[in-house]
Protein backbone atom coordinates (compact mmCIF):
# COMPACT_ATOMS: atom_id res chain seq x y z
CA UNK A 1 0.00 0.00 0.00
CA UNK A 2 1.44 3.31 -1.12
CA UNK A 3 1.13 6.58 0.78
CA UNK A 4 2.20 8.75 -2.16
CA UNK A 5 -1.07 10.65 -2.63
CA UNK A 6 -1.31 11.38 1.09
CA UNK A 7 2.31 12.44 1.31
CA UNK A 8 1.98 14.63 -1.77
CA UNK A 9 -1.06 16.40 -0.36
CA UNK A 10 0.71 16.89 2.96
CA UNK A 11 3.76 18.37 1.21
CA UNK A 12 1.50 20.74 -0.75
CA UNK A 13 -0.22 21.84 2.49
CA UNK A 14 3.16 22.43 4.16
CA UNK A 15 4.33 24.47 1.17
CA UNK A 16 1.15 26.54 1.25
CA UNK A 17 1.57 27.17 4.97
CA UNK A 18 5.18 28.21 4.41
CA UNK A 19 4.12 30.67 1.73
CA UNK A 20 1.54 32.20 4.05
CA UNK A 21 3.96 32.49 6.98
CA UNK A 22 6.71 33.98 4.81
CA UNK A 23 4.26 36.51 3.37
CA UNK A 24 3.35 37.55 6.89
CA UNK A 25 6.96 37.90 8.00
CA UNK A 26 7.03 34.78 10.16
CA UNK A 27 4.87 33.78 13.10
CA UNK A 28 7.07 35.40 15.75
CA UNK A 29 8.97 38.29 14.20
CA UNK A 30 5.97 40.11 12.70
CA UNK A 31 5.34 43.29 14.65
CA UNK A 32 2.22 44.35 12.79
CA UNK A 33 0.11 41.26 12.04
CA UNK A 34 -2.32 41.50 9.15
CA UNK A 35 -5.22 39.48 7.87
CA UNK A 36 -4.40 36.80 5.31
CA UNK A 37 -5.31 37.72 1.76
CA UNK A 38 -7.94 35.82 -0.24
CA UNK A 39 -5.26 34.16 -2.41
CA UNK A 40 -3.36 32.96 0.67
CA UNK A 41 -6.46 31.53 2.32
CA UNK A 42 -7.47 29.90 -0.95
CA UNK A 43 -4.07 28.18 -1.23
CA UNK A 44 -4.41 26.82 2.32
CA UNK A 45 -7.98 25.68 1.76
CA UNK A 46 -6.97 23.96 -1.50
CA UNK A 47 -4.09 22.23 0.27
CA UNK A 48 -6.35 20.99 3.06
CA UNK A 49 -8.84 19.68 0.52
CA UNK A 50 -6.10 17.76 -1.30
CA UNK A 51 -4.81 16.37 1.99
CA UNK A 52 -8.28 15.18 2.97
CA UNK A 53 -8.81 13.68 -0.47
CA UNK A 54 -5.47 11.88 -0.31
CA UNK A 55 -6.17 10.47 3.14
CA UNK A 56 -9.59 9.29 2.05
CA UNK A 57 -8.21 7.57 -1.07
CA UNK A 58 -5.44 5.96 0.97
CA UNK A 59 -7.94 4.58 3.50
CA UNK A 60 -10.22 3.30 0.75
CA UNK A 61 -7.32 1.58 -1.01
CA UNK A 62 -6.13 -0.03 2.24
CA UNK A 63 -9.63 -1.24 3.09
CA UNK A 64 -10.00 -2.70 -0.41
CA UNK A 65 -6.72 -4.60 -0.07
CA UNK A 66 -7.73 -5.99 3.33
CA UNK A 67 -11.07 -7.08 1.91
CA UNK A 68 -9.29 -8.85 -0.95
CA UNK A 69 -7.04 -10.63 1.56
CA UNK A 70 -10.06 -11.71 3.59
CA UNK A 71 -11.72 -13.15 0.49
CA UNK A 72 -8.56 -15.10 -0.36
CA UNK A 73 -8.40 -16.51 3.17
CA UNK A 74 -12.04 -17.56 2.98
CA UNK A 75 -11.48 -19.19 -0.39
CA UNK A 76 -8.45 -21.24 0.57
CA UNK A 77 -10.15 -22.49 3.78
CA UNK A 78 -8.23 -24.74 6.09
CA UNK A 79 -5.09 -24.70 3.96
CA UNK A 80 -4.53 -21.07 4.92
CA UNK A 81 -4.84 -22.03 8.60
CA UNK A 82 -2.38 -24.91 8.31
CA UNK A 83 -4.96 -27.62 9.23
CA UNK A 84 -3.50 -31.12 9.37
CA UNK A 85 -4.59 -33.53 6.72
CA UNK A 86 -5.19 -30.88 4.07
CA UNK A 87 -4.31 -31.92 0.53
CA UNK A 88 -3.39 -28.32 -0.41
CA UNK A 89 -0.05 -26.84 0.35
CA UNK A 90 -0.32 -24.95 3.68
CA UNK A 91 0.93 -21.42 4.10
CA UNK A 92 4.17 -20.85 5.94
CA UNK A 93 3.62 -20.10 9.65
CA UNK A 94 4.83 -16.54 9.25
CA UNK A 95 2.34 -16.03 6.36
CA UNK A 96 -0.78 -17.06 8.30
CA UNK A 97 -3.20 -14.31 9.27
CA UNK A 98 -5.57 -14.60 12.20
CA UNK A 99 -9.10 -13.76 10.94
CA UNK A 100 -9.86 -11.98 14.23
CA UNK A 101 -6.81 -9.76 13.77
CA UNK A 102 -7.88 -9.07 10.20
CA UNK A 103 -11.41 -8.16 11.32
CA UNK A 104 -10.03 -5.85 14.00
CA UNK A 105 -7.83 -4.10 11.42
CA UNK A 106 -10.80 -3.61 9.13
CA UNK A 107 -12.92 -2.15 11.96
CA UNK A 108 -10.16 0.30 12.89
CA UNK A 109 -9.71 1.24 9.24
CA UNK A 110 -13.45 1.94 8.80
CA UNK A 111 -13.43 4.17 11.88
CA UNK A 112 -10.36 6.01 10.58
CA UNK A 113 -11.96 6.44 7.16
CA UNK A 114 -15.09 7.89 8.78
CA UNK A 115 -13.03 10.45 10.69
CA UNK A 116 -11.14 11.39 7.52
CA UNK A 117 -14.44 11.77 5.66
CA UNK A 118 -15.77 14.11 8.37
CA UNK A 119 -12.58 16.17 8.21
CA UNK A 120 -12.82 16.38 4.42
CA UNK A 121 -16.41 17.68 4.59
CA UNK A 122 -15.50 20.25 7.25
CA UNK A 123 -12.64 21.58 5.12
CA UNK A 124 -14.91 21.77 2.04
CA UNK A 125 -17.53 23.62 4.09
CA UNK A 126 -14.94 26.12 5.28
CA UNK A 127 -13.85 26.77 1.70
CA UNK A 128 -17.46 27.50 0.71
CA UNK A 129 -17.67 29.97 3.59
CA UNK A 130 -14.45 31.62 2.36
CA UNK A 131 -15.88 31.97 -1.15
CA UNK A 132 -19.06 33.55 0.18
CA UNK A 133 -17.05 36.00 2.31
CA UNK A 134 -15.00 36.89 -0.77
CA UNK A 135 -18.17 37.76 -2.69
CA UNK A 136 -19.36 39.91 0.21
CA UNK A 137 -16.05 41.76 0.16
CA UNK A 138 -16.53 42.41 -3.56
CA UNK A 139 -20.02 43.71 -2.82
CA UNK A 140 -18.67 46.13 -0.19
CA UNK A 141 -15.97 47.28 -2.59
CA UNK A 142 -18.61 48.08 -5.19
CA UNK A 143 -20.19 50.46 -2.67
CA UNK A 144 -16.99 52.53 -2.65
CA UNK A 145 -17.14 53.40 -6.31
CA UNK A 146 -16.37 50.23 -8.31
CA UNK A 147 -19.79 50.57 -9.92
CA UNK A 148 -19.56 53.22 -12.63
CA UNK A 149 -23.09 54.45 -12.11
CA UNK A 150 -22.79 57.27 -14.60
CA UNK A 151 -23.05 54.65 -17.36
CA UNK A 152 -26.43 53.47 -16.11
CA UNK A 153 -29.87 54.90 -16.70
CA UNK A 154 -31.39 56.43 -13.57
CA UNK A 155 -34.96 56.14 -14.76
CA UNK A 156 -37.45 53.33 -14.17
CA UNK A 157 -40.22 52.87 -16.71
CA UNK A 158 -43.81 53.61 -15.69
CA UNK A 159 -46.03 50.66 -14.63
CA UNK A 160 -47.48 48.51 -17.39
CA UNK A 161 -51.02 49.34 -16.39
CA UNK A 162 -50.27 52.65 -18.07
CA UNK A 163 -47.54 51.53 -20.46
CA UNK A 164 -46.79 48.35 -22.37
CA UNK A 165 -43.88 47.25 -24.49
CA UNK A 166 -44.14 49.00 -27.87
CA UNK A 167 -46.19 47.12 -30.42
CA UNK A 168 -44.35 45.11 -33.04
CA UNK A 169 -43.35 47.26 -36.00
CA UNK A 170 -44.94 46.63 -39.38
CA UNK A 171 -42.96 44.13 -41.51
CA UNK A 172 -40.85 45.70 -44.20
CA UNK A 173 -40.50 44.59 -47.79
CA UNK A 174 -38.93 41.07 -47.81
CA UNK A 175 -36.38 42.34 -50.33
CA UNK A 176 -35.07 44.69 -47.67
CA UNK A 177 -35.17 42.02 -44.99
CA UNK A 178 -32.15 40.10 -46.30
CA UNK A 179 -29.34 40.09 -43.77
CA UNK A 180 -26.28 42.11 -44.75
CA UNK A 181 -24.15 40.12 -42.30
CA UNK A 182 -21.56 37.59 -43.42
CA UNK A 183 -21.73 35.93 -40.00
CA UNK A 184 -24.34 35.06 -37.38
CA UNK A 185 -25.78 38.08 -35.54
CA UNK A 186 -24.48 38.83 -32.05
CA UNK A 187 -27.95 39.37 -30.56
CA UNK A 188 -31.57 40.17 -31.39
CA UNK A 189 -30.83 43.89 -31.54
CA UNK A 190 -28.33 43.36 -34.36
CA UNK A 191 -30.95 41.29 -36.20
CA UNK A 192 -33.34 44.23 -35.90
CA UNK A 193 -30.72 46.64 -37.19
CA UNK A 194 -30.26 44.64 -40.41
CA UNK A 195 -33.97 44.60 -41.12
CA UNK A 196 -35.51 41.64 -39.27
CA UNK A 197 -38.99 42.52 -37.95
CA UNK A 198 -40.51 39.09 -37.26
CA UNK A 199 -40.35 37.71 -33.70
CA UNK A 200 -39.35 34.07 -33.24
CA UNK A 201 -36.43 31.69 -32.75
CA UNK A 202 -33.08 32.74 -34.23
CA UNK A 203 -29.53 31.46 -34.04
CA UNK A 204 -27.04 34.01 -32.72
CA UNK A 205 -23.35 33.96 -31.86
CA UNK A 206 -22.09 36.56 -29.38
CA UNK A 207 -18.40 37.38 -29.50
CA UNK A 208 -16.31 34.58 -27.99
CA UNK A 209 -19.30 32.23 -27.66
CA UNK A 210 -20.52 29.20 -29.63
CA UNK A 211 -23.81 29.66 -31.54
CA UNK A 212 -27.13 29.05 -29.75
CA UNK A 213 -30.87 29.61 -30.28
CA UNK A 214 -32.75 32.49 -28.67
CA UNK A 215 -36.28 33.86 -28.64
CA UNK A 216 -36.29 37.34 -30.21
CA UNK A 217 -39.10 39.80 -29.56
CA UNK A 218 -39.08 42.48 -32.25
CA UNK A 219 -40.72 45.76 -31.21
CA UNK A 220 -40.78 49.30 -32.54
CA UNK A 221 -37.79 50.20 -30.36
CA UNK A 222 -35.55 47.27 -31.32
CA UNK A 223 -34.88 43.59 -30.76
CA UNK A 224 -35.21 42.05 -27.29
CA UNK A 225 -33.88 38.64 -26.19
CA UNK A 226 -36.30 36.67 -23.99
CA UNK A 227 -34.27 35.20 -21.10
CA UNK A 228 -37.09 33.79 -18.94
CA UNK A 229 -40.72 32.82 -19.41
CA UNK A 230 -43.26 31.16 -17.09
CA UNK A 231 -46.98 30.75 -17.56
CA UNK A 232 -48.19 27.21 -16.80
CA UNK A 233 -45.77 25.40 -14.46
CA UNK A 234 -44.75 22.86 -17.12
CA UNK A 235 -41.00 23.25 -16.44
CA UNK A 236 -39.32 22.59 -13.10
CA UNK A 237 -37.33 25.66 -11.98
CA UNK A 238 -36.07 24.00 -8.78
CA UNK A 239 -32.55 23.39 -10.08
CA UNK A 240 -28.92 23.79 -8.91
CA UNK A 241 -26.27 26.31 -9.94
CA UNK A 242 -24.97 24.48 -13.03
CA UNK A 243 -28.49 24.25 -14.51
CA UNK A 244 -29.08 27.98 -14.08
CA UNK A 245 -25.66 28.66 -15.57
CA UNK A 246 -26.29 26.52 -18.69
CA UNK A 247 -30.04 27.08 -19.14
CA UNK A 248 -33.02 24.70 -19.29
CA UNK A 249 -36.62 24.34 -20.46
CA UNK A 250 -38.50 24.55 -23.76
CA UNK A 251 -37.85 27.64 -25.94
CA UNK A 252 -41.44 27.32 -27.25
CA UNK A 253 -42.84 27.34 -23.71
CA UNK A 254 -41.33 27.86 -20.26
CA UNK A 255 -37.56 28.21 -20.07
CA UNK A 256 -34.49 29.87 -18.54
CA UNK A 257 -31.94 30.91 -21.18
CA UNK A 258 -28.88 30.49 -18.96
CA UNK A 259 -26.69 32.95 -17.06
CA UNK A 260 -23.61 32.31 -19.20
CA UNK A 261 -25.54 32.87 -22.43
CA UNK A 262 -27.08 36.10 -21.12
CA UNK A 263 -23.65 37.31 -20.03
CA UNK A 264 -22.18 36.49 -23.45
CA UNK A 265 -24.96 38.57 -25.08
CA UNK A 266 -24.50 41.61 -22.86
CA UNK A 267 -20.71 41.35 -22.55
CA UNK A 268 -19.27 44.49 -20.95
CA UNK A 269 -22.18 46.60 -22.21
CA UNK A 270 -24.90 47.96 -19.98
CA UNK A 271 -28.36 46.64 -20.82
CA UNK A 272 -32.04 47.37 -20.48
CA UNK A 273 -33.97 44.70 -18.61
CA UNK A 274 -37.73 44.43 -19.12
CA UNK A 275 -39.85 42.46 -16.64
CA UNK A 276 -43.43 41.64 -17.64
CA UNK A 277 -45.74 40.44 -14.85
CA UNK A 278 -49.35 39.21 -14.91
CA UNK A 279 -51.69 38.34 -12.03
CA UNK A 280 -54.66 35.95 -11.95
CA UNK A 281 -57.15 38.76 -12.67
CA UNK A 282 -55.56 39.60 -16.02
CA UNK A 283 -53.78 42.74 -14.79
CA UNK A 284 -50.33 43.37 -16.26
CA UNK A 285 -47.27 45.24 -15.08
CA UNK A 286 -44.11 46.22 -16.93
CA UNK A 287 -40.82 47.35 -15.41
CA UNK A 288 -37.87 48.53 -17.48
CA UNK A 289 -34.55 49.54 -15.97
CA UNK A 290 -30.87 49.70 -16.78
CA UNK A 291 -28.60 46.95 -15.41
CA UNK A 292 -25.14 45.47 -15.82
CA UNK A 293 -24.64 41.70 -15.52
CA UNK A 294 -21.26 40.47 -14.28
CA UNK A 295 -19.61 37.17 -15.18
CA UNK A 296 -19.31 33.96 -13.19
CA UNK A 297 -16.37 35.42 -11.24
CA UNK A 298 -18.90 37.82 -9.67
CA UNK A 299 -21.60 35.11 -9.31
CA UNK A 300 -23.37 36.81 -12.24
CA UNK A 301 -24.06 39.86 -10.08
CA UNK A 302 -26.80 42.20 -11.23
CA UNK A 303 -25.63 45.79 -10.71
CA UNK A 304 -28.37 48.36 -10.14
CA UNK A 305 -28.19 52.12 -9.71
CA UNK A 306 -29.39 53.54 -6.39
CA UNK A 307 -32.70 54.90 -7.83
CA UNK A 308 -33.51 51.57 -9.51
CA UNK A 309 -32.63 49.54 -6.40
CA UNK A 310 -34.86 51.78 -4.30
CA UNK A 311 -37.71 51.47 -6.79
CA UNK A 312 -37.41 47.67 -6.60
CA UNK A 313 -37.79 47.66 -2.82
CA UNK A 314 -34.27 47.89 -1.38
CA UNK A 315 -34.31 49.96 1.81
CA UNK A 316 -30.59 50.65 2.31
CA UNK A 317 -28.72 51.47 -0.89
CA UNK A 318 -25.32 53.21 -1.12
CA UNK A 319 -25.01 56.14 -3.56
CA UNK A 320 -22.90 54.01 -5.92
CA UNK A 321 -25.73 51.50 -6.35
CA UNK A 322 -26.35 47.89 -5.40
CA UNK A 323 -24.69 44.68 -6.62
CA UNK A 324 -26.82 41.54 -6.13
CA UNK A 325 -25.19 38.13 -6.89
CA UNK A 326 -27.19 35.21 -8.28
CA UNK A 327 -27.77 32.46 -5.73
CA UNK A 328 -29.02 28.85 -5.65
CA UNK A 329 -29.43 26.28 -2.88
CA UNK A 330 -26.00 24.79 -3.66
CA UNK A 331 -24.23 28.14 -4.36
CA UNK A 332 -25.21 30.56 -1.57
CA UNK A 333 -24.26 34.09 -2.67
CA UNK A 334 -27.17 36.12 -1.32
CA UNK A 335 -26.69 39.17 0.92
CA UNK A 336 -28.11 37.53 4.06
CA UNK A 337 -25.48 36.46 6.58
CA UNK A 338 -27.81 34.33 8.67
CA UNK A 339 -29.51 32.18 6.01
CA UNK A 340 -29.46 30.71 2.51
CA UNK A 341 -32.42 32.38 0.78
CA UNK A 342 -32.89 29.56 -1.75
CA UNK A 343 -33.10 27.00 1.08
CA UNK A 344 -35.32 29.16 3.29
CA UNK A 345 -37.71 29.52 0.34
CA UNK A 346 -37.66 25.74 -0.25
CA UNK A 347 -40.76 24.44 -1.93
CA UNK A 348 -42.21 21.29 -3.51
CA UNK A 349 -41.26 20.55 -7.09
CA UNK A 350 -42.86 23.07 -9.41
CA UNK A 351 -44.95 20.83 -11.69
CA UNK A 352 -48.31 19.87 -10.19
CA UNK A 353 -48.89 16.96 -12.58
CA UNK A 354 -51.01 13.96 -11.51
CA UNK A 355 -48.06 11.60 -12.03
CA UNK A 356 -45.69 13.78 -10.03
CA UNK A 357 -45.30 13.45 -6.26
CA UNK A 358 -43.43 16.56 -5.04
CA UNK A 359 -41.04 16.47 -2.10
CA UNK A 360 -41.34 19.20 0.55
CA UNK A 361 -37.54 19.22 0.80
CA UNK A 362 -36.93 20.21 -2.83
CA UNK A 363 -34.95 23.51 -2.80
CA UNK A 364 -36.28 26.66 -4.42
CA UNK A 365 -35.12 27.98 -7.78
CA UNK A 366 -32.17 30.34 -8.27
CA UNK A 367 -32.54 34.12 -8.26
CA UNK A 368 -30.88 37.44 -7.42
CA UNK A 369 -32.32 37.12 -3.91
CA UNK A 370 -30.62 40.01 -2.13
CA UNK A 371 -32.22 39.75 1.31
CA UNK A 372 -34.82 37.10 0.35
CA UNK A 373 -37.90 39.34 0.41
CA UNK A 374 -37.97 41.66 -2.64
CA UNK A 375 -38.70 39.29 -5.53
CA UNK A 376 -38.36 35.74 -6.86
CA UNK A 377 -39.62 35.00 -10.37
CA UNK A 378 -38.21 31.46 -10.26
CA UNK A 379 -40.14 30.26 -7.22
CA UNK A 380 -42.81 27.56 -7.07
CA UNK A 381 -45.60 27.83 -9.66
CA UNK A 382 -49.12 27.73 -8.22
CA UNK A 383 -52.14 27.24 -10.51
CA UNK A 384 -54.31 28.83 -7.86
CA UNK A 385 -53.65 31.01 -4.85
CA UNK A 386 -52.88 28.84 -1.76
CA UNK A 387 -54.56 29.59 1.55
CA UNK A 388 -51.52 28.94 3.77
CA UNK A 389 -49.28 31.97 4.29
CA UNK A 390 -46.19 29.78 4.74
CA UNK A 391 -46.82 28.27 1.31
CA UNK A 392 -47.47 31.63 -0.32
CA UNK A 393 -43.99 32.94 0.46
CA UNK A 394 -42.49 30.17 -1.73
CA UNK A 395 -44.24 31.23 -4.92
CA UNK A 396 -43.46 33.62 -7.78
CA UNK A 397 -43.69 37.13 -6.36
CA UNK A 398 -42.72 40.76 -6.95
CA UNK A 399 -43.16 42.65 -3.71
CA UNK A 400 -43.48 46.20 -5.07
CA UNK A 401 -46.41 45.27 -7.32
CA UNK A 402 -48.81 42.69 -5.83
CA UNK A 403 -46.98 42.17 -2.54
CA UNK A 404 -44.84 39.54 -0.88
CA UNK A 405 -47.56 36.89 -0.57
CA UNK A 406 -49.26 37.04 -3.98
CA UNK A 407 -48.15 34.23 -6.38
CA UNK A 408 -48.09 35.60 -9.94
CA UNK A 409 -49.70 33.83 -12.90
CA UNK A 410 -47.12 34.62 -15.62
CA UNK A 411 -43.73 36.31 -16.01
CA UNK A 412 -41.42 37.15 -18.90
CA UNK A 413 -37.95 38.69 -18.74
CA UNK A 414 -36.30 40.33 -21.77
CA UNK A 415 -32.94 42.02 -22.19
CA UNK A 416 -31.52 44.39 -24.78
CA UNK A 417 -27.82 45.41 -24.71
CA UNK A 418 -27.05 49.08 -25.11
CA UNK A 419 -24.64 50.15 -27.83
CA UNK A 420 -21.07 50.45 -26.56
CA UNK A 421 -20.82 54.07 -27.60
CA UNK A 422 -24.15 54.92 -25.93
CA UNK A 423 -23.06 53.33 -22.68
CA UNK A 424 -19.83 55.32 -22.45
Amino acid sequence: MSGAPTAGAALMLCAATAVLLSAQGGPVQSKSPRFASWDEMNVLAHGLLQLGQGLREHAERTRSQLSALERRLSACGSACQGTEGSTDLPLAPESRVDPEVLHSLQTQLKAQNSRIQQLFHKVAQQQRHLEKQHLRIQHLQSQFGLLDHKHLDHEVAKPARRKRLPEMAQPVDPAHNVSRLHRLPRDCQELFQVGERQSGLFEIQPQGSPPFLVNCKMTSDGGWTVIQRRHDGSVDFNRPWEAYKAGFGDPHGEFWLGLEKVHSITGDRNSRLAVQLRDWDGNAELLQFSVHLGGEDTAYSLQLTAPVAGQLGATTVPPSGLSVPFSTWDQDHDLRRDKNCAKSLSAPSVAQRPDHVPSPLTPAGGWWFGTCSHSNLNGQYFRSIPQQRQKLKKGIFWKTWRGRYYPLQATTMLIQPMAAEAAS
